[in-house]
């Protein structure tokens, strides 16, 4: 008999460890056994832990543990998508998804691990060079415009009835209005709400929108330039297609140019973003290259950028509400504090610039 390795002493506030093995070993087909499960650091949202069973690796996402605002944390959005994309998109393999809250507290959903790397602030040494960069770069496009083609209507997903920009903007113009009683005043969040509003343009037609679109939310391959799997699907609708440029390009430097530097507390320029380096392409021509995939002309596309940029800021601001009651699984939720006043300053400059 194989003895039951004890769970990692850091994963108890967000599941119940014998529960959730009496649930997979009952719903999941394979050989039932004793479960090992440890707790994966990175990101700020959705909780995220390592599951395995014997050979089986999983990866099993519920939400943050406190009191978390409406619809944000949508964990069983994120099986429901996947579920329907898989085999045609570049997804992990769903296992299983759960809303009976009584198994760990939570909703949750399992899905396959995909053994690759996220690119945070290293890329790995096989490919870490110019003509590597510039791949990874093709490959963030190219897998966004398979994910843009796949026909959403044959897949089972439904599309809101309110256009995809308005209930976007009124979205996240809501969840800030919800954050702000927790956090504090930040009266250029409000003016760019307004801009929005009053400058939506004509969408185009509907596709699958991921909705957080990044290189840190993808996982690439460790020997080679090639992405393996989109992760983090809370945030995915059926909408205008730009919606997921303008996001990914929001989060983008472009190699060579210069950096765009947050500032810390000190003054000091933080590190530039991993897309700086040599042989990444400029945002423009990351723009051109989706144009020219995915045969989508690149109309209002400031808009897109700013609307991602406001969506970005009333994350980063949850982020920080989260962190001062304490719910933060990240501790660089500190961070907040001072990065998203100087991300609303970039937005309020962007709306206004000519």
């Amino acid at each position: 008999m194989t003895e039951k390795a004890p769970p990692d002493a850091d994963v108890s506030q967000f599941v119940d460890v014998p529960a959730l093995e009496r649930f997979v070993n009952e719903h999941v087909p394979g050989q039932p056994g004793p479960l090992v499960v440890q707790r994966h650091t990175a990101g700020y949202s959705n909780v995220t832990l390592y599951v395995t069973r014997g050979d089986e690796k999983w990866v099993l996402r519920r939400p943050p543990t406190g009191n978390l605002l409406p619809t944000a944390h949508d964990v069983l959005r994120e099986h429901r998508f996947i579920s329907a994309l898989y085999g045609k998109a570049r997804v992990p393999r769903p296992v299983i998804g759960c809303d009976d809250t009584s198994v760990i507290g939570a909703p949750f959903y399992l899905m396959e691990r995909v053994l690759g790397t996220e690119i945070r602030d290293t890329i790995p040494p096989a490919y870490d060079n110019p003509a590597g960069r510039r791949r990874m770069a093709e490959e963030m496009i190219d897998t966004l415009v398979e994910l843009h083609a796949v026909d959403w209507r044959e897949t089972g997903l439904k599309a809101p009835s309110t256009p995809y920009l308005q209930r976007t903007v009124e979205r996240w113009r809501t969840q800030w209005e919800m954050t702000r009683p927790r956090t504090r005043p930040l009266p250029g969040l409000d003016l760019v709400a307004d801009w929005l509003r009053q400058h939506m343009p004509e969408e185009q037609p509907p596709t699958v929108v991921h909705g957080d679109f990044k290189l840190d939310n993808v996982l690439f391959a460790l020997d080679e330039p090639r992405l393996l799997a989109m992760l983090d699907w809370e945030l995915a609708t059926i909408g205008d297609p730009l919606a997921d440029l303008g996001w990914l390009l929001s989060t983008w430097s472009g190699g060579g140019a210069e950096p765009v530097g947050l500032r810390d507390p000190d003054g000091n320029v933080l590190p530039a973003p991993v897309s700086t380096r040599e042989g990444f392409p400029s945002t423009t021509e990351m723009a051109e290259l989706y144009a020219d995939r995915s045969g989508r002309p690149l109309r209002d596309y400031r808009y897109h950028l700013a609307l991602a940029s406001f969506k970005g800021a009333v994350i980063g601001e949850g982020i920080y509400m989260r962190y001062l009651e304490g719910n933060v699984t990240n501790p660089l939720g500190a961070r907040m504090e001072w990065q998203v006043p100087q991300r609303v300053d970039r937005i309020v400059q962007m709306i206004n610039s000519d």
